[in-house]
């Protein structure tokens, strides 16, 4: 049985602190790996460049895509995971502090699995944390096996 990953792609180290600490009050056991940017992102879920060895059979359970990221943005990200037969049907969700309809919009039309706005309190952030955790690792059943 392979271990069950959380991917989070976060370039603000402050959030990804927070969405870190928010998981591990909600008792998640999961491991939490986290990428900085789009390019590493795809790299790591692709099994290319500085992932190049790791096996990219290996998904993780859950997606955790911020928008507003270096090198490659997180909508070019969906994009090209949709277009992968791979990772076409690997869990995403959005998890950004953007409040342009159009963000969410292209979001879904690109494949988002779900679009979460970041809420600024830590508290409320660590909610909606319990709350994607109960659905999206306990509840949903993933087409690509609980990876």
């Amino acid at each position: 049985m392979s271990e069950k990953v959380i991917l989070l792609v976060e370039d603000n180290q402050d959030d990804e602190e927070l969405a870190v600490l928010a998981f591990e009050r909600s008792r998640v056991v999961n491991r939490m790996v986290v990428v900085r940017d789009g390019q590493e992102a795809l790299d790591y879920l692709l099994g290319t460049a500085a992932h190049g060895g790791r096996d990219a059979q290996a998904l993780p359970q859950l997606v955790l895509l911020d928008l507003k990221l270096p090198k490659v943005d997180g909508l070019e990200v969906l994009r090209r995971l949709r277009a992968d037969p791979r990772t076409r049907r690997l869990p995403v969700v959005v998890l950004t502090s953007s409040k342009e309809d159009q963000d969410l919009l292209e979001s879904y039309d690109r494949g988002a699995n779900s679009y979460v706005r970041k809420p600024v309190d830590f508290a409320r952030f660590a909610d909606a944390v319990r709350q994607l955790q109960l659905y999206w690792l306990v509840l949903n059943e993933s087409p690509t096996g609980g990876n």
